[in-house]
C-alpha cells in the first residue's frame, strides 16, 4: 500500500469516528432536553389558544360546560377532573368556530370538539 492510500483511510476513519460522536452526542443531548422542550411547547399552545379564544370574546365558561355535557353524554357518571383548551379555530362568522377541549375524566383522557352555533356550543 501507498503512504498516501493510508493518509486517505486515516484521514476518512478520523472523519467517520467524528461524525459517530457527534451522532451520539445529539442524541443524548435531544433524549435529556427532548421531555422538557414538548413539555413546554404544549404549555405554549395551550396558553396561545387560551388567548386567542379570550381574545376573540368567547367565553371559556360556556366551553367547558359543552365539553362536561359532551363527556357526560359519553360516560355517564364520569367525573371531569380537568379541562384544557387544546385548539381555537375562528373562522368568519360565529357558525363555523370550532374548538378542541382536552379533558381528563374518571373514564380516562379523550379530545373534544366542539361547534359553536350562535352563541352555544355543542360537540361535533
Amino acid at each position: 500500500m501507498g503512504t498516501g492510500l493510508i493518509v486517505v483511510i486515516a484521514v476518512i476513519g478520523g472523519f467517520a469516528l467524528l461524525f459517530l460522536v457527534g451522532l451520539a452526542g445529539n442524541a443524548r443531548f435531544l433524549r435529556l432536553r427532548g421531555g422538557s422542550l414538548s413539555d413546554r411547547i404544549a404549555e405554549a399552545d395551550a396558553a396561545l389558544a387560551a388567548a386567542r379564544a379570550e381574545d376573540r370574546g368567547w367565553d371559556r365558561a360556556l366551553l367547558d360546560q359543552a365539553a362536561r355535557v359532551a363527556v357526560e353524554a359519553r360516560h355517564p357518571g364520569s367525573a371531569v377532573a380537568e379541562l384544557d383548551l387544546v385548539q381555537v379555530v375562528d373562522r368568519p362568522g360565529t357558525d363555523q368556530d370550532e374548538a378542541l377541549m382536552r379533558v381528563r375524566h374518571a373514564g380516562g383522557e379523550e379530545d373534544i370538539l366542539l361547534r359553536r352555533t350562535g352563541d352555544s356550543w355543542a360537540a361535533a
